[in-house]
């Protein structure tokens, strides 16, 4: 193996390590008791009940993070989310996160 090659699998393993440990920040079973006011659109298992909420479940938690504080600072704007996100604190932000990002989705092609 080169060098060239030798490096590629080595950065694949510090970017999977920088994402989970991104990922560990929040408390994912607070999260979890948090996300109940979150369950009537977004669902516990983050899979949307309504058609104008979008999916949540297993988005990156950095991503979630930054929606939730763009809403709670108005910075982005939706009637629902930004009533919502207003009282979380950064620790309610993380857990929330901490839940989403750690639950699984499984894809099935169609045929």
């Amino acid at each position: 193996m080169t060098g060239r090659q030798l490096s590629f699998p080595l950065l694949l393993i510090s970017l999977s390590l920088a994402v989970t440990s991104a990922h560990a920040d929040g408390d994912a079973k607070a999260g979890r008791k948090k996300a109940q006011q979150c369950a009537p659109c977004h669902g516990i298992d983050g899979l949307s009940k309504m058609p104008v909420a979008p999916n949540i479940a297993g988005s990156p938690a950095m991503y979630l993070e930054k929606q939730l504080k763009a809403f709670r600072s108005e910075e982005r704007k939706d009637e629902t989310m930004s009533v919502v996100a207003k009282p979380l604190s950064d620790n309610d932000i993380a857990d929330l996160a901490a839940w989403y990002s750690g639950l699984t989705v499984d894809v099935t092609l169609p045929h």
